[in-house]
């Protein structure tokens, strides 16, 4: 579906972990609640997603030892498998994106990104290209070796960015759409120890939003399309003074999604073990954010955050406590008010198509 009205949510989970697979949900337009329609665990383990850009497809990771990754099409019974899943090379893939005619996934495991190109049909195909990640950090424990976390086709041009958890560093790398190779043009190092793991994008292109899972911080970033390269402005701290997040020894803070508004005012960003959203409002340019507040997730370790299309609701995927839980946004002050949810167990990722 294109229109607003047809919009559905698919919901990725952990098989694993007593997940359904994909769950796809009716959305209503007008107060932003979903509907569980259908299910399908076809494939192991498909903890993030991504819809192509005409809606009629939707691929999924497979995050197991052995990664691989899925293509479905988009069908009013719900994801119908195209073909079996194909081995993206690398072990634990957990993000993937579309670029360049390939699909590209992050390999947390193995510190890798991968990419098969997908074909006419919308079908995956192989073997998958790999570029291996180098370096480590200082957590002896997080940090020893490689973790590619996420992977993101850059805005305003041919550009890849990989957030890479183990060493620190987010890396601009070139896809050349024949062969499907990538390579490292641009390596970014953030603070030792701050643990890169999610991206968000300004909508103006201007700059990104780099989400630390080790500390409680975003790292502001200009992101220079031209030349593809991404320099870090400085940091921000993800709660407000004041703001009581909770009792802080009772379980580690570990960030791990963001989202902009589509006017390019608010930021929001999941921090599990507190189990809040963070509010930040963003200048004009989107250089700078002032924190503003945060509040309950609506459930337990929030894995995942979703925007709808409007900018009126967010959604948010709590994995332990097994439910996708929606809010409705307030246009002054960007500060979402919990307004309904749906059982989702081992909920890890949520997408609009």
């Amino acid at each position: 579906m294109t229109t607003e009205q047809g919009l559905r949510a698919y919901i990725g989970s952990f098989t694993q972990a007593g997940g359904a697979g994909i769950t796809t949900a009716a959305l209503d337009p007008e107060t932003g609640a979903l509907t569980p329609l259908h299910t399908t665990a076809e494939v192991a383990n498909p903890s993030f997603l991504a819809p192509s850009r005409d809606r009629r497809r939707l691929y999924a990771v497979s995050e197991v030892e052995h990664g691989a990754a899925a293509a479905f099409t988009l069908t009013p019974d719900g994801p119908q498998l195209l073909a079996p899943p194909v081995p993206v090379g690398g072990a634990s893939p957990t993000h993937l994106t579309l670029a360049a005619g390939h699909l590209v996934t992050a390999n947390y495991t193995s510190g890798s990104i991968s990419t098969l190109p997908v074909g006419p049909d919308g079908t995956l195909g192989g073997p998958a290209a790999v570029l291996a990640h180098h370096g480590s950090g200082p957590d002896p424990e997080r940090q020893k070796t490689p973790h590619a976390h996420s992977v993101y086709a850059a805005p305003g041009g041919t550009r890849l960015l990989s957030a890479d958890l183990g060493t620190d560093s987010v890396r601009s790398c070139s896809l050349d759409p024949v062969t499907g190779m990538t390579q490292i043009r641009d390596e970014v190092r953030l603070r030792p120890g701050s643990g890169p793991r999610h991206l968000a994008f300004h909508p103006g292109g201007g700059h990104v939003y780099v989400v630390n899972e080790l500390d409680a911080a975003l790292t502001r970033c200009r992101w220079d399309a031209e030349h593809g390269t991404l320099t870090p402005l400085g940091e921000t701290a993800l709660f407000v003074d004041g703001d009581q997040p909770g009792d802080p020894g009772a379980e580690p803070c570990h960030p791990s999604a963001a989202v902009v508004s589509p006017d390019g005012r608010f930021l929001w960003t999941a921090v599990r073990g507190r189990d809040r959203i963070c509010v930040h409002a963003l200048d004009a340019s989107g250089a700078e954010l002032t924190p503003v507040t945060s509040v309950p997730c609506g459930g337990a370790w929030p894995r995942d955050l979703a925007m709808h299309p409007t900018g009126r609701f967010l959604y948010v995927a709590n994995e332990r406590s097994g439910d996708l839980t929606w809010f409705t946004v307030d246009h002054s002050s960007g500060v979402p008010t919990r307004t309904g949810s749906m059982p989702a167990p081992a909920a890890s990722c949520v997408v609009f198509a």
